[in-house]
Order: C-alpha cells, then sequence, then structure tokens
C-alpha cells in the first residue's frame, strides 16, 4: 500500500466540470482506498491504497460518476517531496504562489520550448515535472501558455508551490 497523492486536471475553475470534494471522497472511499483527504477544492486528494493501475481507475470511476473525463496525475508521496527537494531555482524564488510545477504522467517533450527567450520567466525540465518561475504571474505569461500546448505529453495539470507544500504537510 502506498500513500498517493492524485491531482485531478480542470476542475472546479467555472461553472461547469464541478466536483465537490466530499463527493470526489466518498467515491475513493467506495473505491477502498483508504485515510482520503482532499486539500484545497482544486482536485488535490491524498489517498492510501494499491499504485497499480490507481489513475485507470479514478478516471474510470470519476467518469462514471460525475458524467466528465477527468484526467488524473499520481505521485506518491515520496516522488512529491522529490518535487520539492529538485525544485531548480533556490533563492530565486520570493513568492511560491508564482513558481509552478507542470505535473506529467511520463518526461516531458520541451524541445518546442528551447531557444526561446520568455523573460521574466525561466523554466527547467526535471523527471515527469516543469518548474516554471514566472515572477509576474501566470495570467499574462507566454511561458505558461507555451506550456499549456498539446505536444509535451499527453495531459498535465499545474500546481503552484504553495499547494504542492501543502500536500505534504
Amino acid at each position: 500500500m502506498a500513500r498517493l497523492v492524485g491531482l485531478l486536471r480542470g476542475i472546479n475553475l467555472g461553472a461547469k466540470r464541478r466536483i465537490a470534494m466530499a463527493d470526489l471522497r466518498a467515491l475513493l472511499t467506495e473505491l477502498g482506498y483508504e485515510d482520503v483527504r482532499t486539500v484545497l477544492a482544486s482536485g488535490n486528494i491524498i489517498f492510501t491504497g494499491p499504485k497499480a493501475k490507481a489513475r485507470e481507475k479514478l478516471e474510470r470511476a470519476i467518469a462514471e460518476r460525475f458524467g466528465f473525463q477527468v484526467d488524473v496525475v499520481l505521485r506518491t508521496m515520496a516522488e512529491l517531496h522529490a518535487v520539492v527537494a529538485d525544485e531548480p531555482f533556490g533563492d530565486q524564488i520570493s513568492n511560491d504562489t508564482r513558481f509552478f510545477v507542470v505535473f506529467l504522467p511520463s518526461a516531458p517533450d520541451v524541445s518546442s520550448l528551447d531557444g526561446q527567450d520568455f523573460a521574466p520567466d525561466k523554466f527547467v525540465a526535471h523527471g515527469r515535472e516543469v518548474y516554471a518561475w514566472c515572477p509576474e504571474g501566470m495570467q499574462n505569461s507566454r511561458l505558461m501558455k507555451a506550456l499549456g500546448k498539446p505536444g509535451m505529453g499527453p495531459t498535465a495539470t499545474v500546481r503552484n508551490m504553495a499547494t504542492v507544500k501543502k500536500l505534504l504537510e
């Protein structure tokens, strides 16, 4: 049994694709997972259970229960600790809410971004994550728009570093 973190992509951002966190916790409990918790209302689930096929099981159950497809990216708690430990920018970061982690199911293909100037934003791909420092925020960030385009991987979901650290608390 592993302590897992499920990061749901694109829920509770507008009027559609809404899932109450209590309903999500109930669903995971029904699926046999234990010690289920949600963090914030943006689709962060912490639970205990077997990692094998967990992503597929969650995606299928969410679609059946809530009527729409939601991509899930999974990490173990140990992998999430490594995401924080491996962050590449160190003292350059002055605000964790403007420091983003793009979580992918596999190593990203960032070759389309090579040689582009996104200043003042910066990014580093490491493992299955892309770290993005956007000191002016993400809303008007050319880097975040580029990272959101198809091609890096089959799916991706973004959390700011403040949320990542909150998941580890």
